[in-house]
């Protein structure tokens, strides 16, 4: 039996949430065309009776500019240090620019094997990949460089077997049945922050926190789950909420219904707003919400 952890890093928007939905077969991961949408350590686990692979999604690699981007960067240096296999994605569609120099530097440093995962791969023609290689290979002498497409799942059984190969021998780290390590109410509370991502423009979301108050499961009834959403500013606060509360009713009914399908049972959704200013300015803050 194989059994370990398997980090998926890189920068924003790079395909890494999709990776990690398409590779366990459930949306775990939040995903939306905004770079930054993840936040947290979401794993995905993929068990079989020959192995079990643990993919650790992470935040995208950026240059921190306030406290809660530093947070969700010591988040994927810790991402990083717990894995015994690291999954670099980068895109096909773009050549190496100085960052991505940065982030393989920096992960020279560890000792697990070095995967370099190419995505995209469906935009571009097949002459383009392989000087795309050559040049990422300049940089460093990967494990592995595997050309994938996250989306369309090209590459994927090629990638899950090489990672294999790579894992450690050893007992499951959790039971077979298990998809992830976080309960239902985080996922709530993603979905919640998805549906705000998806709905609004660049500044509210970003601007935004969720915290599943009470999540209660009624056997016989709809489960009943209550969430405060957070925002910086009392403005945000009226457009999120809408008038006569029309914008916060839509995103709690699309919110709902994706709540439900990966429940696979009836929920009731209330949600709240209120203000905390520069809430992702502040540490306290910061870790009241779950970060």
């Amino acid at each position: 039996m194989k059994a370990g952890y398997c980090a998926i890093v890189g920068t924003p928007n790079v395909g890494k949430s999709t990776l990690q939905n398409s590779l366990v077969g459930h949306k775990l991961s939040i995903v939306t065309p905004k770079p930054q949408t993840t936040r947290h350590r979401v794993s995905g686990i993929l068990t079989t009776s020959e192995y079990q692979i643990v993919f650790l999604d992470s935040p995208g690699i950026i240059d921190p500019g306030y406290e809660l981007q530093s947070v969700m960067m010591r988040r994927v240096e810790e991402i990083v240090n717990d894995a015994d296999l690291i999954l670099l994605m980068v895109e096909a569609t773009s050549d190496p620019e100085e960052r991505e120099k940065r982030i393989i530097e920096r992960l020279r440093a560890h000792h697990a094997p070095l995967f370099l995962l190419i995505n995209k791969i469906d935009l571009i023609k097949k002459s383009a990949l392989l000087p795309l290689i050559q040049e990422y290979q300049q940089f460093h002498k990967f494990d592995e460089v595997i050309p994938i497409s996250a989306l369309k799942g090209d590459g994927l059984g090629i990638l899950v077997d090489l990672v294999v190969q790579r894992l450690p021998s050893g007992e499951p780290l959790y039971p077979p049945d298990q998809l992830s390590d976080h309960p239902e109410r985080f996922f709530a509370a993603e979905i919640v922050r998805e549906t705000i991502f998806l709905r609004y423009g660049e500044e509210i979301p970003y601007s935004t926190a969720v915290v599943v108050d009470e999540f209660v499961e009624r056997p016989g009834q709809k489960d009943y789950i209550k969430a405060t959403i957070f925002v910086e500013r009392d403005s945000q606060k009226a457009v999120l909420i809408g008038k006569r509360g029309s914008a916060l009713k839509r995103v709690g009914e699309e919110a709902r219904r994706e709540i439900e399908k990966f429940l696979g049972r009836d929920v009731f959704l209330q949600l709240w707003v209120k203000t905390r200013k520069n809430w992702r300015k502040r540490r306290i803050d910061i870790k009241r919400f779950g970060y």
